[in-house]
């Protein structure tokens, strides 16, 4: 699943093409594409029709499209494979197109929802006071969101009891990090993903959202990371942060830091990659582990 830096990308286009703009008609061209909305394609569609796209919102890892005129949005899952393209509207139709959305000016380009593997979609949800989709209230501000709470942040990890990396993916805690980025996070803390949060001081907590933030803005800089095609923005172009890389997908390789072969090791039905030169697995100090 695409995370933070890559969503952000999709929703940055998205603003500039779709915002604003009045939904003329909805072609669902496959089911599961609106699986997530219970009453089905036809309904989607028709619920769709007539109103003006707002200023196209995300939260972490979750994008959705405003209906300026009603209290309600379209959620967009993007699953492993989801795109959500602008194309002119005589482009020949892309081989896993599964939802294709017209707007009612003279423009000239629709929004297509395209999924080879079918794991994503869109669905309509009511919206909460703050604009937020009800199904994804749960989910905490990321890094970059001005009203982020770093001190509640803190006080989180305290608590918790957890390992850092588990911390970073738990997304109740702070959204949009996912395996990618919480590897490269970690790598340039020197900070090994089994190391508990019990132990950590405010400095601590403070420089590891300092990372988090730089490794996202330095994803942002160059439209994410795409290691297929399956990731591309809306103008079908891949980000290229996969080039800048210091331990994720980089097993056997050495540490851009000190040379060290990069390990890779299993981690919650994925993987973790880490120096163990720059990122020493923590010994067991009570808990707790200063500064």
């Amino acid at each position: 699943m695409p995370e933070l830096p890559e969503v952000e990308v999709v929703r940055r286009g998205l603003e500039r093409w779709v915002s604003g703009r009045i939904v003329a008609d909805v072609q669902v061209l496959h089911p599961r594409a609106v699986r997530r909305h219970i009453a089905g394609g036809e309904d989607f569609g028709a619920r769709l029709k007539g109103h003006r796209v707002g200023l196209v919102q995300r939260r972490g890892k979750y994008l959705w499209l405003p209906l300026a005129d009603s209290a309600s949005a379209v959620l967009a899952h993007l699953g492993m494979s989801g795109q959500l393209l602008v194309q002119p509207q005589d482009a020949t139709d892309e081989k896993h197109l599964r939802i294709r959305v017209r707007f009612a000016d003279d423009l000239g380009t629709e929004l297509r929802f395209v999924d080879q593997r079918t794991f994503g979609g869109l669905s309509l949800h009511e919206t909460s006071p703050d604009g937020l989709p009800d199904v994804i209230a749960h989910i905490a501000r990321d890094p970059l969101d001005p009203l982020f709470d770093d001190d509640a942040f803190h006080e989180a990890l305290r608590r918790r009891r957890t390992t850092v990396k588990r911390a970073l993916l738990d997304q109740s805690l702070i959204s949009g990090v996912g395996n990618i980025y919480a590897d490269e996070t970690l790598w340039r803390a020197r900070l090994h993903y089994e190391r508990p949060t019990t132990g950590f001081t405010r400095p601590r907590t403070a420089e590891l959202l300092g990372h988090v933030r730089d490794v996202m803005n330095a994803a942002l800089a160059v439209g994410g990371t795409s290691f297929d095609s399956l990731y591309v923005n809306v103008n079908g172009e891949s980000g290229y942060f996969s080039r800048a890389l210091n331990v994720y997908g980089r097993s056997d390789q050495a540490c851009n830091r000190c040379g060290t072969r990069i390990r890779r090791a299993p981690f919650m039905n994925r993987s973790s990659y880490f120096c163990p030169k720059c990122q020493p697995i923590p010994k067991s100090s009570g808990g707790r582990f200063p500064r």
